[in-house]
C-alpha cells in the first residue's frame, strides 16, 4: 500500500514512516499543507495519514481541498485532541477515519486496511494523476477535461498503472494483475495495449518504458 503521511513534527513523521515501512507499506512524507496537496494531487496513493495541525493551515482545510478537487483517496486524520467536535469537523471535511496521537502503528495499519477496503468497495470513485482522471465506477477516462474512450482491458491496464504511479511495474506483474495468473510471459499483448493507450492519451507521454524492467506511469521519463 502506498501511503502519504502529512505531518510537520519531524519525530512523529519519522516514527510513522518507520512503522508503516516495517508493515511493508511504501511511504511518502510532506510537512506542510501545500506540499501535501501537491503530492496528493499528482500521486496515486492508496491512503493519506493527515495531521490536523500544519504550519500553513490545518488538516481539515486540506481535506476539503482534496475532496473539492475530486481526489477520493481515503484519509485518516491524526489529532492531539480527543474532542468530539474535531472528529465531527474532520468527517464533515471529507476524512474517512480519525485517530488520536500518538497513534499505535498496529491500529493505524488496521484502520488503513479498513478504509481502503471501503474505498475499493465503492467509497471513492476517482483516481487522478497529473491531468489524467479515471472514474472507477463509470469506467470513464479524461485528460485535461477531454473524454477518452477505452476498451475494458485498456481501462484495467491504465487503472493498474495509475494505482502504482511513478513505480516500475514488470511485465509479469502487469500480466498477472490485468490479465490472469496464467498470463503468457512470451506474449506481446502488453506492448500492444501500452501502444494503444499511449496513442489515446496523447502528449505529453505519461506511460514510459523502463528498458529491461517494465513500464511506469510518470510525468518524466525514467533516467537513461
Amino acid at each position: 500500500m502506498r501511503v502519504l503521511v502529512v505531518e510537520d513534527d519531524l519525530c512523529v513523521a519519522r516514527d510513522l514512516e518507520a512503522g508503516l515501512t516495517e508493515h511493508s507499506h511504501s511511504v511518502a512524507s510532506a510537512a506542510t499543507l501545500e506540499e501535501g496537496e501537491r503530492l496528493a494531487a499528482k500521486g496515486a496513493f492508496d491512503a493519506i495519514v493527515l495531521d490536523v495541525k500544519l504550519p500553513d493551515g490545518d488538516g481539515f482545510e486540506l481535506c476539503r481541498r482534496l475532496r473539492r478537487a475530486a481526489i477520493g483517496t481515503p484519509i485518516i486524520l491524526l489529532t492531539g485532541l480527543d474532542a468530539s467536535r474535531d472528529k465531527v469537523k474532520g468527517l464533515d471535511a471529507g476524512a474517512d477515519d480519525f485517530m488520536v496521537k500518538p497513534a499505535d502503528i498496529d491500529e493505524l495499519c488496521a484502520r488503513l486496511r479498513a478504509v481502503t477496503r471501503r474505498h475499493r468497495a465503492g467509497g471513492g470513485a476517482i483516481l487522478a494523476y497529473e491531468d489524467l482522471e479515471l472514474d472507477l465506477h463509470k469506467h470513464r477516462v479524461s485528460r485535461a477535461g477531454t473524454a477518452i474512450r477505452l476498451t475494458p482491458k485498456e481501462f484495467a491496464l491504465l487503472e493498474h498503472l495509475a494505482r502504482n504511479a511513478e513505480r516500475v511495474l514488470t511485465r509479469s506483474s502487469i500480466g498477472q494483475n490485468v490479465w490472469d495468473l496464467n498470463f503468457d510471459p512470451d506474449s506481446n499483448v502488453i506492448e500492444v495495449f501500452v501502444s494503444a493507450l499511449r496513442r489515446k492519451l496523447g502528449s505529453p507521454r505519461l506511460i514510459h518504458t523502463v528498458p529491461g524492467a517494465g513500464y511506469m506511469l510518470s510525468r518524466e521519463p525514467p533516467p537513461a
